[in-house]
């Protein structure tokens, strides 16, 4: 079974990328960040053309989540992240696929720091922590994919200089990621690859995409029980290297049935 993230930065202005790439990849399950589009604008009907069922929380032209699912429908079952009933941004979705829990999920960027976006950011990561506990106690096998919005170690960035002030790099998101692996959280992609650069990421500014300057801000995060099946994961770079390309590549993990 193979489960991806990609973080698609607009899905009806890069449909034609997202099919390609499906065809390609063929992923059991894709999940989807920033498709900015509202929930009647999602396009469906092109994603069942090509063996994808979907459910999806849009937002208009912010933020926005969907998890796909190739050959099968996905159950919803959750469409916003717990702990707080006034938060209206669309930021997480979750789902059962083929026996595995999808949590699909666009963790706030937090910029400008300091300020309120940043603090909106770390309470969104501590509601996240609080129900992925909650997750991990109910037994079932989980993912949680997507954009995680932070850089987890240095070593996950091509360098500092540029990026020491940014709210992707800061301690405290850098200690709530760390806070979730370390009670149990595999992170499927620094696992397989510990002695590598692993990026995800590539600004659209300063040629960061020819000159690989990348971060790793995509993750996948699994429960004891799914980690135990893993097998591979990776990133589909060429993916960003496409015209009207996303300015994340999709990672995938692949685990045993």
């Amino acid at each position: 079974m193979k489960i991806a993230t990609f973080n698609i930065n607009n899905i009806n202005g890069r449909l034609a990328n997202l099919l390609r790439w499906l065809e390609v990849s063929r992923p059991d399950v894709a999940c989807l960040q920033e498709i900015k589009c509202t929930d009647a604008a999602f396009p469906r009907r092109a994603l069942e053309a090509v063996g994808y069922g979907a459910v999806w929380c849009g937002q208009g032209p912010h933020h926005g989540v969907a998890i796909l699912a190739r050959d099968v429908e996905p159950i919803e079952t959750r469409r916003s992240l717990p702990g707080k009933p006034s938060d209206r941004q669309a930021r997480y979705i979750e789902a059962a696929v083929n026996g595995v829990l999808v949590g699909c999920l666009y963790l706030p960027n937090g910029n400008p720091q300091p300020g309120p976006k940043f603090d909106y950011k770390l309470d969104w990561f501590e509601r996240l922590i609080t129900y992925a506990a909650e997750l991990k106690q109910s037994g079932a096998p989980v993912v949680l994919a997507g954009d995680y919005n932070v850089v987890p170690t240095d070593a996950d960035i091509y360098a500092m200089r540029s990026w020491r002030k940014n709210a992707l790099t800061q301690p405290e998101p850098r200690a709530a990621f760390a806070r979730l692996v370390n009670v149990g959280w595999l992170d499927a992609l620094r696992e397989l690859n510990p002695d590598q650069p692993v990026y995800t990421f590539w600004h659209y500014l300063r040629d960061a995409w020819s000159r690989d300057a990348g971060m790793r801000l995509d993750h996948l995060l699994l429960s004891e029980n799914v980690a135990k099946r893993l097998v591979t994961a990776g990133v589909d770079r060429d993916v960003r290297g496409l015209p009207n390309a996303s300015d994340h590549a999709p990672a995938w993990i692949e685990i045993r049935d």
